[in-house]
């Protein structure tokens, strides 16, 4: 870490790293006890219990379970906001750690105990930091990221991202080794938007299809139509994914049924792709249909949009993080097509999402898996970072 006159770095580390024995038994406990969509109900306690012990005074039931509160500078300025997802996933943990959920199929497989953990790690050091700072940090700790409803949408609804001017959200990353931290040009995910299709024709006998509008028959021809969306009318540099997961039509081998339904995801990267996607899904499903002399009804719903960088932000979060960290930070450009809701924010003003390595040595994790086993050494360096870059943008 750079000696700098006048740095902060070596007292944020400081004052992180002695509250990180806390932060771990924070995590654990939530881990523990894991909470989906927005019944985060005790992780919500614990985190307004711990924000009151360190002089806070939280706001809860914003968004219906979320807590926000801010910590208020020396000195009027902008307002950055510092976020952590808190819901855990629908899967039964296979871990055998000593700490593991309690909640028969349920687990923090996503790592957001330990984003929630990391942003208490934060707001003690910023409290200690406040009277050097210019401007307000908003602290919020979101439920339901993992849900097709969304916790950013509904805190958004209720005011948490009024009046603010920048936006930072963290997430752990598995793929990179513990200590490494890498920020994304473009577009940070991707938009996750969902659609069911019905094509309804008219039964028959099997032994007289002449007879009946066969709907199964008609369902494969707009699946395999639908792949040109991709393969002939998107931009390759505005890349994108459509996949159907799912069909079901009839019930028996010799009746052709009245209706096939199939269902899947549009994944964009950028406002326009999912435009242009939606309009051709809708398109394609509608003449093919027609084609086969059948009728499709489409239910195509928009989920979270495309959480898009802002590049000014980046730059700054790349200079911060330098600052504070021997390794440099990693600057790429974006290639998931995962969804994240805090596009929410990241619609309304500038927003960044950085990514804090939590691999273990030995181990090859991804998260969203039963035995995921994140390095814990990553919750102190997530306070660090978002520490250090809150400080920065604040002049």
């Amino acid at each position: 870490m750079p000696n700098l006159p006048n740095d902060l770095g070596p007292e944020i580390d400081a004052l992180v790293r002695a509250a990180e024995p806390r932060l771990i038994e924070i995590r654990r406990d939530i881990h523990a006890h894991p909470e989906t969509g927005f019944d985060t109900i005790r992780t919500a306690g614990i985190v307004a219990a711990e924000l009151r012990a360190l002089g806070i005074e939280p706001q809860t039931g914003i968004g219906r379970t979320g807590v926000v509160a801010t910590i208020s500078g020396a000195r009027p300025g902008p307002c950055v906001i510092l976020r952590a997802d808190m819901d855990a996933l629908p899967i039964h943990e296979q871990t055998g750690l000593e700490f593991a959920s309690t909640v028969p199929g349920k687990m923090h497989a996503c790592g957001h105990d330990l984003h929630t953990a990391s942003l208490l790690g934060a707001a003690g050091a910023l409290v200690k930091l406040a009277p050097r700072l210019a401007g307000s940090v908003r602290l919020i700790f979101q439920p339901a990221e993992e849900t097709q409803e969304s916790g950013a949408a509904a805190m958004v609804a209720d005011g948490a991202a009024d009046g603010a001017d920048m936006a930072i959200a963290f997430h752990n990353r598995p793929e990179l080794p513990a200590g490494k931290i890498a920020l994304n040009r473009g577009a940070s995910t991707a938009s996750s938007d969902e659609f069911q299709v019905v094509i309804r024709g008219k039964s028959g006998h099997a032994a007289r299809p002449h007879a009946a509008i066969d709907p199964i028959v008609a369902a494969a021809y707009v699946i395999t139509q639908l792949q040109t969306v991709i393969s002939r009318e998107m931009d390759p540099a505005l890349s994108a994914v459509l996949t159907i997961g799912h069909i079901q039509g009839g019930a028996t081998q010799n009746i052709i049924p009245d209706s096939c339904m199939f269902e899947g995801t549009v994944r964009c990267r950028s406002p326009q792709s999912r435009d242009l996607a939606e309009a051709s899904f809708r398109r394609i499903c509608t003449g093919s249909a027609a084609a086969m002399n059948v009728t499709a009804e489409i239910d195509y719903v928009r989920g979270a949009p495309p959480l898009m960088n802002d590049d000014k932000m980046i730059d700054q979060a790349a200079v911060a993080l330098g600052l504070q960290f021997d390794d440099a930070p990693i600057v790429e450009p974006g290639t998931s097509f995962g969804a994240e809701d805090f596009s929410y924010f990241s619609e309304r003003l500038p927003s960044i999402q950085i990514f804090i390595g939590s691999g273990q040595d030995g181990r090859n994790d991804r998260v969203h898996n039963s035995d995921y086993q994140p390095d814990e050494s990553c919750i102190a360096q997530s306070a660090i970072a978002l520490t250090r870059m809150a400080v920065e943008l604040l002049p």
